[in-house]
Formats: structure tokens, C-alpha cells, sequence
């Protein structure tokens, strides 16, 4: 869904109530699937270890999403490499810093 699909499907009360449902109940979509699995993973893995072996937790198998902050200046280096990759060209804006 494009953000200009959920802006007509959905108004800002709407959008208020569900991230404040999701404050209550814990992460939607794919966040709460990776728990889920997460929460497997390490149900089987402390299941399996050896007498005395270290007790797993659900974060020693959760994917670290977003760990590695970057720069603005980062990002958009990152975002220029992405589109003259794929062969796009940089028009307006500031230009080459």
C-alpha cells in the first residue's frame, strides 16, 4: 500500500487509534512475525543446549532492524549511490556537496 492509498483509506484519527493500539499490544505485521519466530528459535534452541550450556534469550534471534545509525549526510550518500546504480540521474536539489 502507497502512502497515498492509506491516506484515503485512513484519516488521522483512525492512524491515532492504531498506533496507540499498537503502544498497547506490542508490534504489528512482520516486527511481531520476527518475535514470534524469535521466540521459537530460542524455545528450541535452550530445548537442545547441553547440560550447563548458556541459556538463549528471544533477542539472541531477533534481526537487528535499524542498529546502525547513520548521518543525514550518510543517508543521502547512500541514496545517490542507490540511483546512479540503477541509472538515474540527479536533477534539482543541492546538488554534488
Amino acid at each position: 500500500m502507497t502512502v497515498a492509498d492509506l491516506e484515503s483509506r485512513l484519516d488521522s484519527a483512525e492512524l491515532t487509534e492504531w498506533m496507540a493500539f499498537e503502544r498497547i499490544t506490542g508490534p504489528l505485521g512482520r516486527r511481531r512475525g520476527d518475535i514470534q519466530a524469535a521466540t521459537i528459535a530460542a524455545t528450541i534452541a535452550n530445548a537442545n543446549r547441553g547440560k550447563g550450556g548458556r541459556r538463549f534469550t528471544v533477542s539472541d534471534f531477533l534481526v537487528p532492524y535499524g542498529v546502525e545509525k547513520k548521518s543525514p549526510e550518510q543517508m543521502l550518500a547512500a541514496i545517490r549511490g542507490i540511483n546512479r546504480s540503477m541509472g538515474g540521474e540527479e536533477r534539482g536539489g543541492r546538488g554534488e556537496d
